[in-house]
């Protein structure tokens, strides 16, 4: 059994011109033949399926159903999980990954979406709010900086796409290298994926990544941790955290989960 792509975005894609990360994301549906599904349900602001709908409508895509879950009881709705079921591609808007998880978490949807990605039938990406909840353990909310403190995060459970990941997005742009660091401490079990603005980590079937767009992903790798202070701090007190791996990647990069092997893109010679 083949997973579905996992395509988790930091933000703030680029959605006029050079749109090099949604492109990704359409080809992977099947390009003009794809059939996308828009969830906007993370963001309040009514306007941003219609948005999105026009967005992917002029990159070429065949059909696109926006499927604005507001309510639990949205989640039953028949006619939305048809078009559901039918979708090449799901997108997950931005906004706010509390209001989405507690919205369609635990749900009809979610456990579609889950089945038909671990069934290969279904890719997924998600853009900040819409990227977070991707994985089995999504940060809720947490502060800024960049050294890691005891109750720095909330976690909360995610969609569970994958157990091998943690994401944080808006990672340059908010000084976030602090939080995801706590996550980790908390567990040192998946890798952490800091994703900016306008980048995305394809995460392909057999846990490859390849970083696309005009930012950085940074990867922590707490595989080879001796020590964490986390027991034993106080709230608010900095963390002692000893031997976390970190690569900073820009585009073309990638990285193998299962072997822990980072590896640049190629590099484009200055003017």
């Amino acid at each position: 059994m083949t997973r579905g792509t996992i395509m988790p975005i930091g933000g703030a894609e680029e959605k006029l011109g050079g749109t090099v990360i949604l492109d990704r994301f359409v080809d992977l549906c099947g390009g003009r033949r794809a059939h996308v599904a828009v969830i906007p349900t993370a963001s309040r602001l009514r306007k941003t399926g219609a948005r999105y709908e026009r967005v992917f409508k002029k990159l070429g895509v065949r059909r696109v159903s926006v499927l604005p879950f507001e309510e639990r009881s949205d989640c039953e709705r028949r006619d939305w999980l048809d078009d559901l079921e039918r979708a090449d591609g799901v997108f997950m808007t931005g906004g706010n990954q509390v209001r989405l998880s507690t919205t369609i978490g635990g749900s009809a949807v979610a456990r579609l979406i889950r089945e038909r990605n671990r069934e290969g039938s279904l890719h997924v990406a998600g853009t900040s709010a819409g990227a977070s909840i991707m994985a089995e353990h999504m940060i809720a909310n947490g502060e800024e900086g960049p050294t890691p403190q005891e109750g720095m995060v909330t976690l909360a459970p995610g969609l569970g796409l994958t157990p091998d990941i943690i994401v944080d997005q808006h990672f340059r742009q908010r000084n976030r290298l602090g939080r995801l660091l706590t996550a980790i401490a908390y567990n040192p079990r998946p890798i952490g994926l800091g994703l900016d603005e306008d980048t995305a980590a394809v995460l392909s079937p057999d846990n490859r990544i390849e970083v696309v767009g005009s930012g950085a992903l940074t990867v922590v790798d707490p595989s080879g941790m001796d020590f964490s202070s986390m027991d034993s701090s106080r709230p608010g007190e900095p963390v002692c955290l000893i031997n976390i791996r970190m690569h900073v990647l820009l585009e073309g990069g990638t990285y193998d989960i299962d072997s822990r092997e980072a590896r640049p893109g190629a590099v484009s010679p200055r003017d």
